[in-house]
């Protein structure tokens, strides 16, 4: 038997792997996630997954996952992922800006109440977030492009689930 010679293990610690199953599952119980991308448009949604996480390139990361839950691509998701680059000071702030943005759309809130004080904080916040709006409310997306081809999602109307 061939002997592996890095240590995998860190990176079981930061999967859940009980919800990687049951996403796994999922997307092979609806056609092995071969979905036609979303054309730009207004889509009635609920929050499914919010996170802070990393981009690829190991940035700190707004990730929000939506999932469709009415019309011809019901059951489908639309992804935001707003970076963060604290290393660039011209762009930062606009991306803090942007993320605080969505999370008040998102939430009912105060403008005070969605604010970056550090990544452990912020952090807290989304998950916090999450949490709060679960199963609470869906949303009127609505999902475009800008001019160099970046998807842009604006939350158009909120509303309660009953």
């Amino acid at each position: 038997m061939a002997e592996n010679k890095f240590d995998w293990s860190k990176f079981d610690k930061q999967v859940d792997l009980e919800s990687l199953q049951s996403d796994v599952e999922e997307v092979e119980k609806n056609g092995g996630g071969n979905f036609e991308e979303l054309p730009d448009g207004s889509y009635e949604v609920e929050v499914e997954k919010m996170e802070l996480g990393q981009s690829k390139k190991g940035d700190p990361m707004l990730k929000i996952q939506f999932k469709v839950v009415a019309g011809e691509y019901e059951k489908q998701r639309i992804f935001y992922n707003g970076v963060m680059q604290p290393q660039n000071d011209s762009a930062f702030g606009f991306q803090v800006h942007r993320n605080n943005e969505m999370l008040r759309a998102l939430w009912d809130c105060k403008k005070e109440d969605v604010k970056f004080t550090g990544f452990k904080d912020y952090a807290d916040l989304v998950l916090d977030i999450h949490e709060d709006i679960d199963g609470q409310f869906e949303y009127l997306i609505v999902k475009g492009t800008d001019k160099k081809g970046y998807t842009t999602l604006d939350i158009e109307e909120v509303f309660e689930v009953e």
